[in-house]
């Protein structure tokens, strides 16, 4: 059984979770369910970034202390996974004891196994408390960070440890251009490269003044001990999380998959590996950058007021079809827009009209002229269509060819539209009042479940109580979970018992 190690960017607790924060959890977690289906050991790690300044000086605005802050934070993160059905295996806190001890652990291992890769520097900038990070003059537009516009920067001057990043800039060169994989989409890859090309400048690794922090666990030369720079504690999460330094960590890192957003590719791409060349360890096999969801053609952003609650969105139709209309009309490779228009207009096409009227029509069927049990019968030559979409669908969710989830959804909606069509042309209804014709209506309805039955295990990944809901009601034997594509081709639904149930989703009232 294949290994597959894949995270999420920790979310960073200063407010509630987002569309955006929604859009990553939910696609990295139909990745895992897909792999799962694949027969694959699958461990999911998504969890939160406690520490820094910006969590400081919010959790000082609330008259709380930072830990009782980020607890709260940290819970209702977990209430909206849940709500969602987001199946991690494990959900780290940087605040946790191990990973403290974790992080302190990589610093001295960079600093044992490259000794010139510390060292200590005056240094003065212009810092972005939004992103937690100095930022270059190409980031700055009229005194404001590019990505936080309503945030005041500071000037800061202050010594500190620095990382000799620029050490690194040949390696990660010579990285990309051998390894085009290990950052895609190719945009995001471009955008690195030409980074690169810009030339890099080393990073501060530690922060004066800096309480709510992970202790750096080096001291400078005049005995100053400083707080580790926010992004040198929350990206060794992945290392950690899987036990490092104890012995044993080696059983699941390198890390398959780092599913981030793309405002911080840069970190995952240039920061995180040098950061473990340095350390002397592997490195993680990817990084996958996806894009933004936007409300009416703006980024989701607490401060700029741009936003939408996120709980009434799942309540709407409830938490399967927001994850598969949100999947399907943003592409996990590029930004998307979110409306609620657009939204009811895929959830009555697709759901309401297409596939659930698809299952239900056909069970109601099969109770009517089979007494509820599927017939035995040949697989007519029609079905040769859906196969081809299956191929289509594992290109679009296996990884070689990046992880286009929405083009993965698309093939199953091709194959549900054949099935309607095969339905409307077909007529069983009609067949069904001529007793000579018995063998041709049986053959139909075996197709129609079988080809619903396929189409519930492909859509599992995306909805996974409806399906299972729908494989219920098939008649199907087990949880539609514990099914494997390597047995779709072969699955034989002859006998099964079917019960048509409650309408899986109801069209939307005007």
């Amino acid at each position: 059984m294949a290994r597959f190690y894949l995270t999420t960017a920790i979310d960073y607790a200063n407010g509630d979770p987002h569309l955006g924060h929604a859009l990553e959890k939910i696609g990295a977690d139909v990745i895992a369910r897909y792999r799962r289906l694949c027969g694959d050991d699958v461990h999911l790690l998504i969890g939160m970034d406690e520490h820094g300044q910006k969590v400081q000086q919010t959790a000082a605005k609330e008259g709380v202390a930072p830990q009782a802050f980020t607890d709260q934070i940290a819970e209702r993160f977990k209430g909206t996974w849940a709500k969602l059905d987001v199946s991690y295996d494990q959900f780290i806190r940087t605040t946790e004891a191990h990973h403290k001890a974790g992080v302190a652990a990589l610093i001295r291992r960079i600093a044992e196994h490259s000794p010139d890769d510390f060292y200590e520097r005056s240094y003065k900038g212009m810092y972005c408390v939004g992103c937690e990070a100095f930022k270059q003059d190409a980031d700055i537009v009229d005194g404001k960070c590019v990505l936080h516009p309503t945030r005041v920067m500071e000037e800061v001057e202050e010594r500190n440890w620095f990382f000799r990043l620029s050490k690194y800039q040949g390696f990660l060169q010579e990285l990309l251009a051998s390894n085009p994989s290990f950052c895609e989409p190719e945009s995001r890859r471009n955008e690195i490269l030409g980074l690169l090309a810009q030339g890099l400048e080393d990073i501060s690794a530690s922060r004066a003044r800096l309480d709510w922090a992970v202790p750096f666990p080096l001291a400078l030369s005049n005995g100053e001990t400083q707080g580790t720079y926010v992004w040198f504690d929350a990206l060794p999460n992945y290392l950690t999380a899987t036990g490092f330094p104890d012995a044993g960590y080696e059983t699941r890192w390198p890390a398959d998959l780092h599913i981030i957003g793309k405002d911080i590719t840069r970190f995952h791409v240039v920061i995180w590996p040098a950061m473990l060349k340095a350390a002397g360890l592997p490195l993680p096999k990817q990084v996958w950058a996806h894009g933004f969801v936007q409300l009416g053609g703006e980024r989701f952003s607490k401060s700029a007021g741009v936003k939408l609650d996120l709980h009434e969105a799942i309540d709407r139709y409830g938490a399967d079809a927001f994850r598969y209309v949100l999947l399907r009309e943003v592409p996990f490779d590029g930004d998307g827009n979110f409306s609620w228009e657009r939204f009811e207009e895929r959830y009555t096409s697709d759901l309401a009209n297409a596939f659930g009227n698809l299952a239900s029509r056909a069970m109601a069927m099969v109770e009517k002229y089979c007494d509820g049990v599927v017939p035995a019968s040949t697989r007519p030559e029609v079905e040769a269509g859906d196969d081809e979409d299956i191929a289509a669908y594992h290109a679009a969710m296996h990884g070689e060819n990046g992880w286009l989830l929405h083009d993965g959804i698309t093939a199953v909606y091709r194959m549900t539209s054949r099935a309607n069509e095969y339905t409307a042309a077909t007529v069983p209804w009609g067949v069904a009042k001529d007793p000579a014709r018995r063998a041709e209506l049986e053959q139909i309805l075996a197709s129609l479940i079988r080809r619903i039955a396929r189409q519930t295990v492909l859509l599992a990944p995306f909805m996974p109580t409806k399906t299972q809901q729908v494989w219920a009601q098939l008649g199907g034997q087990g949880a539609v979970a514990d099914q494997r594509f390597d047995a779709l081709d072969t699955l034989d639904v002859t006998g099964w018992r079917v019960t048509k149930g409650d309408p899986l989703f109801p069209r939307p009232q005007p």
